[in-house]
């Protein structure tokens, strides 16, 4: 998959070109439905399917106080992409000057720059350019003169509820990760690049990986059975999300940690995707490292039933 970063760039892609154009945060089945269209397209006329998004995300440009916390970033969204099959991505800077284009000027960009442009899909709520003015109308109207078509896709349901962004963070703050499941399409990942810290569970033990995560909503705090991916292999694990109570933590900030079963290896700098299988109980202080170390024995061994009853590794399922 190719990631282009100016309109221009779209010249180098075969044509017919296809596009599909959101924020995307999370690629959530409505997402998914948006560029499987644009996929399809391609398919048929043996040109190119790419999907447009921006960096960042718009809303923290223009009213950052507003700005919600991401499901996906940037980097992991082009992970998620990738496997959803497209050539190439746009990847747009978002920026005040950027978000001062008309809606006219925008699509024209995009037309000039297409070889053969055959179909733009959007979201049926999608608006677009200076204060939002560009619609699913306006393509509509802009789509004879250019020779295009507009693909508008309707909202996705899941069971009654509307799917978005919005309510799959509500979902992931109070833990419903099996519903968060249903409205993605897949297991809730966090990806993470792994830091270097006090290598405390290594002298329990059970040595972790220390992520600096790229996702900025975490389910709550805990201990869950995982799974993760590391260079296209997948672990079973245990993962501890919160402020560890017994060990010293001044900055009383928000920890991810994963311990892989079976695994002894250097790793750091490397990014690591974790899925959460099962919470299996609150963060909690003990009176000592003792106590601690027995605790995460029950933990490993519970998380790794989960595991072994979740998923095979004679066909692990592959992530990043």
């Amino acid at each position: 998959m190719k990631i282009l970063r100016a309109i221009d760039e779209l010249e180098s892609l075969p044509g017919p070109t296809h596009l599909a154009i959101g924020v995307f945060d999370g690629l959530h089945v409505g997402h998914q439905a948006v560029i499987a269209h644009a996929r399809g397209g391609s398919h048929e006329t043996g040109g190119s399917a790419v999907v447009v998004t921006f960096d960042p995300h718009p809303v923290r440009v223009l009213r950052p106080e507003k700005a919600p916390r991401l499901l996906t970033s940037t980097r992991h969204k082009l992970k998620l992409i990738e496997k959803l099959g497209v050539n190439a991505v746009l990847l747009l800077e978002f920026t005040l000057e950027f978000s001062r284009t008309s809606p006219e000027a925008f699509v024209e960009a995009l037309a000039r720059a297409s070889n053969q442009l055959s179909q733009i899909c959007v979201g049926q709520e999608w608006t677009f350019g200076a204060n939002r003015s560009g619609s699913t109308q306006l393509l509509e109207e802009m789509a004879p003169k250019m020779n295009f078509r507009v693909q508008t896709i309707p909202p996705v349901l899941v069971g009654e509820r509307v799917v978005s962004s919005t309510l799959i963070r509500s979902a992931v703050e109070c833990g419903d990760l099996g519903s968060v499941a249903k409205y993605l399409g897949r297991d809730f990942t966090i990806l993470g690049t792994v830091t270097e810290g006090r290598q405390l569970g290594r002298r329990l033990g059970f040595p972790t990986a220390n992520l600096r995560a790229h996702n900025e909503l975490f389910p709550p705090n805990g201990v869950y059975a995982a799974k993760a991916w590391l260079n296209g292999r997948q672990y079973g694990g245990v993962v501890n999300i919160g402020v560890r109570p017994t060990i010293e933590n001044d900055a009383g900030e928000r920890l991810l940690e994963v311990h892989l079963f079976d695994f002894d290896l250097e790793i750091y700098g490397q990014d690591v995707e974790v899925a959460f299988l099962e919470y299996l109980r609150p963060e909690q202080k003990f009176t000592g490292l003792d106590q601690l170390k027995a605790q995460i024995r029950r933990d490993a061994q519970k998380a790794r039933n989960v595991y072994y009853e979740c998923t095979t590794l004679k066909n692990p399922e592959r992530s990043v």
